[in-house]
């Protein structure tokens, strides 16, 4: 049998704890890799972004609407038919779509005349019976009114608040970004 010194041990142990550590650090480097996803961006640079592992659904910080009582069953109808009739993009004829679906279920007795969205308040209060209620946060909207909003250049924006979202040409889960000028409604 062959002699050892007393370093041989000691060495053997050193060893051993080194490729310990070495395996450890190379699990944790491949684990890190396998976390990061490495591309080339559209200048060619390389850059990388964090893989997503597990999905963490968001609460709904906005609710559905509720239905209001005191809100014209014929505008809750319009509601209706303004969702069925929405794209999924803008056509850029929000105004035109709300009209038709106001006067399908018979909340309006005639085709409304104002060119312009913005415009659509003063006619619905002053030809349709409508008021402006006064609520401010599009969310607490009661289904069926109307949402109609101003732009500084532009013919501005209306919808009707669905219990879902917002419909006019297009649905949508959030309101119009442009400026409030009110929220009309028929009792």
């Amino acid at each position: 049998m062959p002699k050892t010194g007393p370093l041989t041990p000691c060495f053997i142990l050193i060893c051993a704890w080194g490729l310990l550590f070495a395996t450890a650090a190379q699990g944790q480097l491949a684990g890190s890799a396998k976390s990061r996803f490495v591309f080339k961006d559209a200048d060619g640079r390389t850059d990388s972004a964090e893989v997503v592992t597990k999905y963490a659904p968001r609460k709904i910080v906005r609710p559905f609407s509720k239905m209001d009582g005191s809100v014209d069953p014929k505008l809750r109808q319009a509601a209706s038919i303004a969702e069925e009739r929405a794209h999924a993009h803008s056509r850029e004829q929000c105004w035109h779509y709300v009209k038709q679906a106001l006067l399908a279920s018979g909340a309006v007795s005639s085709y409304p005349t104002s060119v312009y969205a913005k415009d659509a308040a003063k006619e619905l209060v002053s030809n349709y019976g409508f008021k402006k209620l006064s609520v401010r946060d599009p969310y607490k909207a009661p289904v069926g009114s109307v949402l109609v909003y101003n732009a500084k250049n532009g013919a501005g924006h209306v919808e009707i608040r669905t219990k879902g979202g917002f419909a006019s040409d297009f649905r949508s889960k959030i309101p119009s970004p442009r400026p409030l000028i009110g929220i009309y409604t028929k009792g």
